[in-house]
This record gives C-alpha cells, sequence and structure tokens, in this order.
C-alpha cells in the first residue's frame, strides 16, 4: 500500500497522479482535516467572502470514486525496519511505499509567552478556527514578522475594525527577498491604511500574559510596550518533521532528499515544504515552500513511483502575491540585491501604484526577471523569454505581449519603453503583432 503522510497540494497531487497510471491502493493520512483545503483561501473564509467548504476543489466522493482512502489519523514515529507507520491512537499502519508531505509550521524563536492563549501564527485550519474565536473580543493585535503570511493576518484583522501594530525587523518591509525601491512602494502603500502601524526595525522581546496565561501585551527589544488581545506569529515557517526525528530517515532542516526527491531510506519520498534537497538546482533554495513548486513535486514523485523515475525539474522560478491591493508576481531571479555582472531597470508610475523591475545581464543583454507590482503579467509569455533566453530588447519590444489585460495596461506601455531608451542609449519598439496568442492557446 502507497501511504502519503499530508493532504496538503502536494501529497494530494501525488495520489492523484499515481492514481492516473496505478491501481494499487493509496492512503491520505492527516490530523488536520479530512479533506485536502486551498490553505491561501484561509483568509478569505476569515474575511466572510467565502465558506470552508468552498475552499475544497473536490467533493467527498471524488475520494471514493478514485479508491483514495482518507484517514485522520496523527502520526508519531515511523519504523522503517518494519515498514510500519505508529499513530497517536495507538494504530499501527503499513507501507510499501511512503510519501512524506508534512508540510511546515510557524517558526517560534523561544520568546517567553509564545505558547500562551491567544497566540496563533496562520498555517493551519485549527489556526484560522482559533483566530476566529479569538477574534471576537479582540480591539487590538500585534502581528511579529515582516513576510506574506504576516500582511495575510494584518488584512484579516483590518477586515473586522481589529487595530494591528506590525512588528518588521529589517529596516524595509520583506528586504531579504524584495529590492530596496519594490519593498518601499509597499512599504508607502501600507501607509495608507487606517489602523495598521508598522514598526520597522523591531523585534520582539517577549510577550507579556496575565493570571489565565492570555496575551495582554507585547514588549519589544527596545522596551516598548504595546497592549494587545491577540499576537499573530508570523516569523517564517519550518518543516515540520518532528515524528521523523527518532527514524533512521536523514534530516537536516528538513528531510534531506536527492533530485528523485528520495530520502536516505528505500521506498520512502519526501515532497513540498518538509523536503529538503541535499543539492538543491541551481539559483534555487534547499527547501522550496511555495504552492506551484509542491504541486510539481507531487507530480515528479507520481512518475517514479508508478515505474518512470524522474528528477524534479521546477522550470524558472515565480511566485504571486497580494499586498492588499497590489498584485505582486515574480519570475526568473530578481535578487534584493543586484547580483555581480547583472544589470537592472526599474519602472516607476509617478502616481500610480505601479512598478516593473527588470533584470538582465550586462554583457548578453539576456532578460534574466522581473518583478511586477500592479499590473497582472502572461505567465506563459514570461516563461517563454525565460526558457528561450531572450534579450531585455526583446521583452521590452513584445511588452504587450505579456499583458494580461490589454485595456487596462496599454496606456504604461510606451512609458516604459521610453524611460528605458533614454536611460540605456537604446531604441527599442513597441512591437505591434500579437504573436503570444498563438502562443497562449497551444
Amino acid at each position: 500500500m502507497i501511504v502519503i503522510i499530508g493532504n496538503g497540494i502536494s501529497g494530494v497531487t501525488a495520489a492523484r497522479h499515481i492514481r492516473k497510471k496505478s491501481t494499487q491502493a493509496i492512503t491520505i493520512i492527516s490530523s488536520e482535516s479530512k479533506y485536502f483545503f486551498s490553505r491561501t483561501a484561509l483568509m478569505y473564509v476569515f474575511m466572510g467572502h467565502m465558506k470552508f467548504e468552498h475552499t475544497q476543489p473536490y467533493e467527498a466522493q471524488f475520494w471514493e470514486k478514485n479508491n483514495i482512502k482518507l484517514s485522520q489519523e496523527n502520526i508519531t514515529k515511523i519504523d522503517t525496519d518494519r515498514n510500519i507507520l505508529l499513530t497517536g491512537s495507538g494504530k499501527e499502519i503499513e507501507y510499501s511505499k511512503l510519501i512524506i508531505a508534512s508540510g511546515s509550521k510557524p517558526n517560534k524563536f523561544g520568546w517567553k509567552g509564545q505558547n500562551a492563549s491567544r497566540v496563533s501564527g496562520l498555517y493551519s485550519k485549527q489556526d484560522l478556527d482559533y483566530i476566529d474565536k479569538t477574534a471576537e473580543n479582540c480591539e487590538s493585535a500585534v502581528i511579529v514578522g515582516g513576510g506574506l503570511i504576516g500582511i495575510e493576518l494584518a488584512e484579516m484583522m483590518l477586515s473586522r475594525n481589529i487595530e494591528v501594530h506590525f512588528l518588521v525587523r529589517q529596516e524595509l518591509y520583506w528586504s531579504d527577498v524584495l529590492p530596496e525601491q519594490d519593498s518601499r512602494l509597499i512599504m508607502d502603500h501600507l501607509k495608507k491604511h487606517h489602523g495598521l502601524h508598522m514598526y520597522y526595525s523591531t523585534e520582539l522581546d517577549e510577550i507579556v500574559t496575565n493570571e489565565k496565561n492570555e496575551a495582554i501585551a507585547v514588549k519589544t527589544t527596545t522596551g516598548k510596550r504595546i497592549n494587545c488581545e491577540f499576537v499573530g506569529l508570523t516569523p517564517g515557517v519550518s518543516p515540520s518533521i518532528e515524528f521523523v526525528s527518532s527514524s533512521k530517515i536523514e534530516t537536516n532542516r528538513g528531510i534531506l532528499v536527492n533530485r528523485h526527491l528520495e530520502t536516505s531510506e528505500k521506498n520512502i519520498f519526501a515532497i513540498g515544504d518538509c523536503a529538503e534537497f541535499r543539492n538543491p538546482l541551481e539559483g534555487r533554495k534547499k527547501i522550496e515552500q511555495v504552492w506551484y513548486t509542491g504541486k510539481i513535486m507531487g507530480e515528479t514523485v507520481a512518475k517514479s513511483i508508478t515505474g518512470e523515475r524522474t528528477e524534479y525539474n521546477p522550470g524558472h522560478w515565480f511566485n504571486s502575491a497580494k499586498f492588499f491591493e497590489i498584485e505582486y508576481q515574480t519570475y526568473g531571479e530578481v535578487h534584493n540585491q543586484l547580483q555581480k555582472g547583472h544589470h537592472e531597470f526599474v519602472y516607476q508610475h509617478p502616481r500610480k501604484e505601479i512598478l516593473l523591475h527588470f533584470v538582465f545581464e550586462i554583457d548578453s543583454r539576456k532578460f534574466i526577471g522581473i518583478n511586477s507590482f500592479g499590473i497582472r503579467l502572461r505567465h506563459p509569455v514570461v516563461n517563454h523569454w525565460l526558457l528561450n533566453e531572450a534579450s531585455i530588447d526583446e521583452v521590452l519590444n513584445n511588452l504587450k505581449s505579456a499583458n494580461f489585460d490589454p485595456e487596462f495596461y496599454t496606456k504604461y506601455e510606451k512609458d516604459v519603453v521610453a524611460q528605458f531608451n533614454t536611460k540605456f542609449g537604446t531604441n527599442v519598439q513597441l512591437e505591434k503583432m500579437k504573436w503570444w496568442q498563438q502562443l497562449i492557446s497551444s
């Protein structure tokens, strides 16, 4: 029997693709929820935009129809000698092949009060339920950590008229990822939100609790006290692999895997947020905690398990998110600091919250990557440029091709190209032919 620990995007994708090629018995185990759901939609459930059942892509009968067994258990130990999983309820589950897709957990760094009541991260269905209940009697919240999950939690709280104090360790927002000009665009945007108080270069020292062990305030390392009824801990996530520690499976921060997503033990694989590559792909991180990479890992391991041993090959990096009203996309390589041998061109609209950050090689002029804020780009087009090593001149020449909504975006293209020509002394012209239509439909 094939057993999958974790019913997130990685584990469920693996199960679906194995079933397409095999009739082997499949069991998915998760203590979080019985059915797979879209984790990125949790904030919209809290904000009342949808119900939790609307976050589940598949109806209940899907699993029975595809002969995929679901089990709500908590795995406590893996016995690799006997091919046995031990559960918190005392059950033993036998496997022939095991896929570990146990995901992540919110980081905690030993702060005093971090395990108190009215303190939570935002990752699981249980986190959502707890925050929803806590918010009922909350007037002020403190959020620790300046990443994407922190922004989601801030938007959630503001949607219920809860005052938000946001502690960011860096001088600039998300500066370990975004270049300075990109970061400042978001910082200026955050200033416009009533009830959102940003504290940069500020770290949490401790969470103050009352006699009931409930959070009532935080103290920063500068000695400032901020009273609150909720503390959101969102300083990133780390692999959730505690149950693996007593097994023979080799781990570091995550479960160590090769390019085929195989662990140190035969017939055991690890995918998604919990997997750590021994030798990561060039320019990629050892641990890739993004929805689309988890999906690709699930597809990859399914091929290997059904007889087609396959290396993980995710292609060029991309990601997307929202900072309140500003949509953000990133493709290829756009680092927070410009790399040696690279050049950059940043277009920022003088009045609107629109920014395009292009990166290309100085000598070859090869297009390397782009950050986009306030404009949605077509993934197939940008990916085509990266795959075919297009020059920055070709990219700008065909800039209209990448526009997801031409009617919205046409007014900016001439300005983008004109500013580029002025800065670099070139004569790039906008292409009128819509060659991308054939690409999109193919």
